[in-house]
């Protein structure tokens, strides 16, 4: 569908959870460039924001769980802007919020672009953004975040504490068999990212999984590098990766790393994905709340609203999702920083030359991103 179409408005149910630190400001730009994307290209949202976080939780001890849980439920989509404030016991969000609802939700596959942006400067030397287009699939409910563990003799010289990690083949087969249906779509190539030397059983298990799925592929070729080692290769020749699938806590460091190479965690975004349709999918920024620079307009709010690009694939607005992404592109582009004082703007301010800049989009004043943008992969993903 082209802007300014006269087809009838498709409408999506959104849940917004702006959350702590810099968590609000950023949804509300999203928020924004969504409101000129609904204009410009056809469709509506209905929105229902959900109070949730350090704040919420100090003052009524509601977590996920219950009316919050009941009202995520019931959407299409979520919209979350970040969690963790230092009032709140580190581990306490995170557990009882965050890990609870990807969990609930089956959000078994957290999808993380490593896109380096033409124009977009990074702290790579010589790295140029022909170079560095990937995508890391996480499993993303299983593994060292399941949260169990125990501590006997605590705070004592004694003390043990034991931490377990839990991977199925059910929950291991299923985010590979993604990123399958992702590599299969884009350059035709799947490597699988984990210590089989050291963690032997679960590497096992990742690795015959990954061979059995790859049989449903043959045109996809698939190789392997430990994690300490991707470390290695990540910053220095990205070109290598196209599609890179991982266990949990593999994922979650290794995006960081690949954060820096695209730009910095304010660019980054990322997908929480439910593959059966059976609970709703969650979007989100890759950075934290930042809470020392909450309310004072430092914060990049591009990794929030290319979540919101994100968001609108998966809701099934592929056209509207690239004109974002594009937008979003030539902002930056133009920003002589990507963070603070030198992006030559406010928070609001940037997140306003994204909505003038989508405009132009719209115009086709400004052609769509050239490559294949990761918008493109999710719906040839999500199709097959």
């Amino acid at each position: 569908m082209t802007a300014g179409s006269t087809t009838p408005k498709r409408t999506y149910s959104l849940a917004v959870v702006p959350g702590d630190g810099i968590g609000p400001e950023v949804t509300d730009c999203a928020l924004a460039v969504l409101d000129k994307a609904e204009e410009l290209y056809g469709f509506s949202t209905e929105r229902e924001h959900i109070q949730a976080g350090a704040q919420h939780y100090l003052a009524t001890g509601e977590l996920f769980a219950g009316p919050i849980e009941d009202s995520l439920r019931g959407k299409d989509a979520i919209l979350f802007g970040s969690m963790g404030d230092p009032s709140v016991t580190p581990g306490i969000l995170e557990r009882g919020f965050i890990l609870a609802m990807r969990q609930a939700f089956e959000q078994a596959v957290n999808l993380r672009p490593v896109r380096l942006y033409p124009g977009v400067k990074t702290p790579i030397a010589d790295l140029s953004s022909e170079r560095c287009d990937l995508v890391i699939v996480r499993e993303n409910t299983e593994g060292a975040y399941v949260g169990r563990g125990s501590t006997v003799h605590a705070g004592t010289k004694n003390a043990v504490a034991i931490q377990e990690s839990v991977n199925t083949r059910a929950g291991v087969e299923r985010v590979i068999d993604y990123a399958f249906r992702l590599a299969a779509s884009r350059r035709k190539k799947l490597t699988l990212c984990h210590k089989t030397n050291i963690l032997v059983e679960a590497g096992r298990l990742w690795s015959d999984t990954l061979a059995d799925v790859a049989k449903r592929y043959p045109e996809v070729e698939t190789d392997y590098v430990h994690v300490d080692a991707m470390c290695f290769h990540l910053p220095i020749s990205p070109e290598r990766f196209d599609v890179v699938v991982t266990d949990n806590l593999f994922g979650d460091i290794i995006t960081d790393l690949g954060a820096v190479i695209q730009g910095g965690l304010g660019v980054a975004a990322s997908a929480n994905l439910n593959l059966d349709g059976s609970a709703p999918s969650m979007f989100e920024a890759i950075h934290g709340s930042a809470p020392d620079i909450a309310g004072m307009g430092l914060a990049n709010p591009a990794g929030a609203v290319l979540s919101l690009a994100m968001c609108l694939t998966h809701l099934g607005e592929p056209v509207a999702a690239h004109a974002v992404e594009t937008a979003v592109v030539e902002v930056l582009g133009s920003m002589e920083g990507l963070a603070g004082a030198a992006m030559g703007g406010t928070t609001v301010e940037v997140g306003q030359r994204i909505v003038r800049a989508l405009e132009v989009v719209a115009e086709g004043k400004t052609p769509l991103l050239a490559g294949q943008s990761i918008m493109e992969s999710m719906a040839a993903a999500k199709n097959r």
